[in-house]
């Protein structure tokens, strides 16, 4: 059994306690494989926003990063 080097991320939907892939992935069937989970929270948020310019006064990142220090 051979190490293969490839990590690749995509995205998954859970689906009645199953993770199924959004894209396409590259596996055999039967392959085990490790799965990191990373929950988004703002689901959705940058596709509606996509396009889209928001002018502010100050640097919000900045703001926020320090508000959590």
């Amino acid at each position: 059994m051979g190490v293969r080097g490839m990590s690749k991320l995509i995205r998954v939907r859970c689906e009645k306690g199953v993770l199924k892939p959004l894209d396409k992935i590259d596996v055999t069937e039967g392959e085990e494989l490790e799965v990191l989970i990373i929950r988004r929270r703002f689901s959705g948020f940058s596709e509606k926003l996509s396009g889209r310019v928001i002018k502010v006064d100050s640097d919000v990142v900045e703001e926020f990063c320090s508000e959590r220090r």
